[in-house]
């Protein structure tokens, strides 16, 4: 495979959030045209940032729509802990203000349980689901992964956050092929684009547990294993596929970072997914 450098662990959001305020306007994307797809992003990232380099893939035949969590992107942080009920409405309320009444969901990492609750809570909307480098609970390995990165965040100490993310978003194959001032640039790229939020979207990985909702979910679901995930382990992703019935696993080489090391691939087996299933 051949690999350019690859985005920084953290993709960087436009800019610094504003102030946090309790109840935060969700920044919304809404673009192209066609059958409604939303996209749910993950910890860390934003809608440009988790998706920008497929958007065009995905808007050449859809009506994309995203909102970015509290803390990255175009939203203020939130001074209450996030909530995944309301990540999920929220996304919703964006595709009712672009006239969307059914459409399929992406979720990317955390954005994979938002994209499951979306379908618990509005089933008769939901046509069909595509799931990334994702989880429906976080077992120990993430969970204390996913705490140190958030400690070491709120530290401000972005130097040793860059060298803890970088094995862990990246797979050993593209890390291992960076020259020494790529390596250094991705380091110093992802100790720098941290959105203000990290804090806020970690701590929502501690409590997640949509086990319970899996198998009450029958809509198409495609479930997208990144296959040298050092983040969320591939058993994870595996997890989320037995329990939901009828659900079919690919597997995608690469790292937890799809949008930075396979881009290409993995927006085909997106839109080749969805192609088949469109409503």
């Amino acid at each position: 495979m051949t690999t350019t450098t690859p985005a920084p662990a953290y993709a960087p959001t436009p800019a610094p959030a504003p102030a946090p305020t309790s109840a935060p306007a969700y920044a919304r994307t809404i673009t192209g045209s066609g059958p409604g797809l939303l996209l749910a992003h993950g910890a860390g990232g934003s809608v440009e940032a988790n998706y920008g380099p497929v958007l065009e893939e995905l808007t050449a035949g859809h009506t994309v729509v995203g909102v970015d969590y509290p803390g990255t992107g175009g939203t203020p942080r939130s001074t209450a802990p996030l909530d995944l009920d309301e990540l999920a409405d929220q996304l919703v309320a964006a595709a009712d203000a672009a006239g969307l009444d059914r459409f399929a969901v992406s979720g990317y990492s955390l954005g994979g349980p938002v994209a499951l609750r979306v379908a618990t809570r509005h089933p008769e909307r939901v046509t069909a689901l595509v799931l990334t480098a994702t989880f429906a609970r976080a077992d120990h390995t993430l969970r204390l992964a996913g705490r140190l990165w958030r400690e070491l965040f709120l530290l401000g100490d972005r130097d040793r956050l860059a060298l803890f993310m970088a094995p862990k978003a990246l797979s050993p194959a593209v890390l291992n092929g960076l020259s020494d001032a790529d390596l250094a640039a991705t380091l110093k790229g992802t100790g720098e684009s941290a959105p203000a939020g990290t804090a806020e979207h970690l701590a929502l990985i501690d409590e997640v547990d949509v086990r319970a909702e899996l198998a009450g979910i029958a809509v198409p679901t495609l479930v997208v294993s990144t296959t040298q995930d050092q983040l969320v382990p591939p058993y994870l992703h595996r997890e989320v596929a037995a329990g939901i019935p009828g659900a079919r696993l690919a597997e995608l080489p690469g790292g937890h970072l799809p949008f930075a090391e396979t881009p290409a691939e993995w927006a085909r087996l997106i839109t080749d997914f969805l192609a088949e299933h469109d409503a």
